[in-house]
């Protein structure tokens, strides 16, 4: 082999080794700049966590993630949410959430679930209403109430069903506040809605009156003017179709000319169908 190949394939063997210094040199460096991850170890719920549930420290666990949601206990605070009521069902796995637990001291239970300046009033409900397949915990309805209004009973109109309050919410279902697994609604005699101070006055009023709940959809919040509905109402025009019916023409009397000599005198009988 000659010299001149020798000293280029050395040249070529230093360069090469030079630059594949300087990547190291880059790469390195590069790598060495790069902060580790920052994650923090949060409190999640250990299994399934129904809603007016107390926490406890065997219902908890903890895990660790790069960022914690906004309100989420750390680790370090577990104290805090320990002894606490569940405001809303937690599922095995998410993080126990500030806005998710009632106020320290509050309990658990349906009291625990009633958001501050509301009121649970309680409803007794027929067997028609308790077994018709929607009254279970979070459900929205309206409170139609019926009955003979005060210095009425003397009126044509009867009894008159009027539409109390809307877009309420049901808090429990005979003791349950919360739905069973799977979703349905059993036979209750009381229902617990979730009302302001001043709608818990209008339905104390109500316990002489038939209640009804009626079942709305959950995205239909809109409360509507609704008026009041009579039994006399609801059958006006069958009265109206009554009285303005053609009457049956009376039916006339006839006469005879009786001639007694000289004497000449009219009798009026009633016809057949007037005797009927």
């Amino acid at each position: 082999m000659n010299r001149r190949l020798l000293t280029i394939l050395l040249a070529a063997f230093v360069v090469a080794a030079f630059f594949s210094f300087l990547v190291y040199r880059l790469v390195s460096s590069r790598v060495t700049t790069v902060k580790p991850a920052v994650t923090v170890r949060v409190i999640t719920a250990k299994s399934d966590i129904k809603l007016g549930t107390i926490l406890n420290a065997d219902s908890l666990s903890s895990v660790e993630i790069g960022s914690a949601p906004k309100g989420a206990f750390l680790v370090k605070d577990q104290s805090r949410a320990v002894g606490r009521g569940v405001l809303s069902e937690i599922y095995e796995g998410e993080p126990i959430i500030e806005n998710r637990l009632a106020g320290v001291g509050s309990g658990g239970g349906l009291a625990s679930i009633i958001p501050n300046g509301m009121r649970a009033c309680a409803v007794r409900v027929d067997d028609v209403v308790g077994v018709s397949g929607f009254v279970t915990p979070g459900m929205r309805v309206d409170v139609v109430v019926s009955g003979m209004p005060p210095g009425t009973q003397n009126l044509t109109q009867g009894t008159v069903a009027r539409t109390l309050l809307q877009n309420i919410q049901v808090l429990s279902a005979g003791t349950d506040i919360q739905k069973d697994s799977e979703g349905k609604a059993k036979q209750v005699q009381m229902v617990n809605l979730l009302v302001t101070p001043e709608q818990a006055e209008a339905l104390s009023l109500t316990s002489n009156l038939t209640i009804r709940l009626v079942l709305r959809n959950l995205l239909d919040t809109k409360i509507v003017p609704v008026a009041s509905t009579d039994l006399g109402s609801l059958f006006g025009n069958l009265s109206a179709s009554r009285s303005s019916a053609p009457r049956k023409a009376e039916p006339q009397p006839y006469s005879i000319e009786v001639i007694n000599g000289a004497t000449t005198k009219e009798e009026k009988f009633a016809t057949p169908e007037g005797h009927k």
